[in-house]
């Protein structure tokens, strides 16, 4: 019996061990996202006129970036998920069609500074520092904004408080970070582990990572809100809960079946004619 008892409880002190471990090695890799760097090659295909500039953030991050000037008064900030960097394509698609473009690499991606990614939080800084950058630009009378993943939920909670953000483009965010954890990491001793180390590790708590609570405060700014209903990063009723918790002018467009991030390549010129139209409707008619 004492044998029996024994073994229990060297199995139990084995699991603990190889729980913490997992959830230390699941947090770790989601604060130190893989760095990969925008080579360029399809702002240069198109002929996209650019320049390389520095942001620096409140908090002392200095973030790499390129501006395209506008051609008539409006700029689009672009804010690209995790693990990603700067969205050339959503650039060179804007820039063709006259709109001024500022794209950046997040913090602690791509080739800005910064050792930890918030996923959502510190990244508002970022927002901030890139929104300064373009108001102090020549020839920019309007804002608007396109967010894909990681970058659409800072954008929510960044416009709530940015006024200078009139029109908001979001694509595949997820609804709140807690949300996330959740789908992400299901497994019922794992995940409260993992976000007791989250918090720890970055003094945030996840609730502060809250877009289904900030989304309400940007109207009546327009929200058009974009989503896949199979995505497997972000939950896929993310984009269906974001729109009941905004206000109008809202708008919601869910693609049956598609992955994260993957609508444009599912219907380019869908994509292309819908984002164009809604930017175009909103900043450029109000010229």
């Amino acid at each position: 019996m004492k044998t029996v008892l024994i073994f229990v409880i060297k199995g139990i002190v084995v699991v603990s061990v190889l729980t913490i471990l997992l959830g230390f090695a699941e947090v770790n890799n989601a604060l130190h996202p893989p760095r990969i760097i925008a080579p360029g090659n399809t702002l240069r295909k198109y002929e996209i006129p650019y320049e390389s500039v520095d942001l620096l953030t409140t908090d002392g991050i200095r973030l790499s970036a390129w501006y395209t000037p506008p051609r008539k008064g409006v700029v689009i900030l672009l804010a690209h998920g995790y693990g990603d960097n700067r969205p050339e394509w959503v650039h060179a698609l804007l820039a063709r069609k006259g709109y001024g473009v500022l794209a950046w690499d997040a913090r602690a991606h791509g080739e800005s500074d910064g050792e930890i990614s918030t996923i959502g939080y510190l990244e508002v800084l970022d927002v901030r520092a890139a929104l300064d950058y373009v108001l102090a630009q020549p020839g920019v009378e309007h804002v608007g904004a396109w967010g894909g993943s990681m970058g659409g939920a800072t954008l929510i909670r960044a416009a709530a408080d940015f006024p200078e953000i009139e029109a908001l483009f979001i694509d595949s965010s997820f609804a709140s970070l807690d949300d996330e954890f959740d789908y992400l990491v299901p497994y019922p001793v794992v995940n409260p582990l993992a976000k007791l180390i989250a918090t720890t590790k970055t003094g945030i708590r996840l609730e502060q990572v809250d877009p289904l609570k900030d989304i309400a405060q940007i109207s009546p700014r327009p929200v058009y809100i974009v989503h896949g209903t199979g995505d497997t990063v972000a939950p896929p009723d993310a984009g269906r809960k974001l729109y009941e918790a905004a206000r109008d002018p809202r708008i919601l467009w869910e693609a049956e079946n598609i992955q994260h991030m993957m609508i444009y390549l599912d219907n380019p010129r869908k994509y292309q004619r819908r984002l164009l139209g809604f930017f175009d409707e909103w900043l450029r008619d109000s010229q």
